[in-house]
């Protein structure tokens, strides 16, 4: 029986109904999904990052209702402590949720220029020299996260953070995005990762289209 009522758009175009449903997963939490169709015009418009939605991801639970990827992270913790949410050294706790704010306040460019698209592929994609500081910033991350930290995921053990950066890794490969071995290995453990995967799949089973996401580019 659900617990609780996730609301999502688009698993093919909507990465931040992805990380609030990964989130809900490493958490546990047996969820409803809810889903507010890309016809929508307020869906339509964060989905092409023409503003921003207070729509997806939602997570009522309890009588709460969290609208923010992050914030919804940090509740499932709150809810969930004995849930692989956040590390359990202090130090690594503080660095998880400093990259996690990073990724969700930052990296407006590689949005722009490499959207979320599960369905579609690239091959030698010509990535817009706008969005190569955050592509750069972003396997910075992911190279000091696993160096300190062991890997196989960024803090070791799997986390909030691998949630918040998993959409960036499916960008990387429908887009074509050349990696690092260090990188390219990590981003190929997070598209392995069960749930992902699930999702993944779920989203190619998808009929809806938005035209402005599926051009040739």
């Amino acid at each position: 029986m659900a617990e609780a009522v996730l609301t999502i758009s688009s698993r093919n175009y909507s990465s931040w109904s992805l990380r609030g449903w990964l989130l809900c997963r490493l958490a546990g939490l047996a969820i409803e999904e809810k889903i507010q169709p890309i016809d929508d015009p307020s869906t339509r418009a964060e989905l092409l990052l023409l503003s921003p939605s207070v729509l997806v991801p939602r997570l009522v639970h309890d009588g709460a209702q969290v609208w923010d990827t992050l914030a919804i992270a940090e509740y499932l913790a709150e809810i969930r402590p004995q849930a692989p949410l956040l590390p359990k050294d202090r130090i690594a706790r503080a660095h998880c949720r400093a990259v996690c704010g990073e990724m969700h306040s930052g990296f407006h460019n590689l949005r722009s220029a490499l959207p979320m698209n599960l369905k579609a592929h690239h091959p030698g994609f010509k990535v817009w020299a706008g969005a190569r500081p955050d592509i750069e910033r972003v396997c910075a991350i992911w190279r000091e996260c696993l160096a300190t930290f062991g890997g196989p995921y960024l803090f070791g053990e799997i986390s909030i953070a691998d949630a918040m950066f998993a959409p960036v890794a499916t960008r990387f490969l429908t887009y074509d995005v050349a990696l690092d071995a260090v990188c390219a290995r990590y981003r190929d453990t997070i598209l392995a990762w069960p749930p992902l995967v699930e999702w993944i799949e779920a989203a190619k089973a998808e009929h809806e289209d938005i035209d402005e996401l599926d051009v040739e580019f």
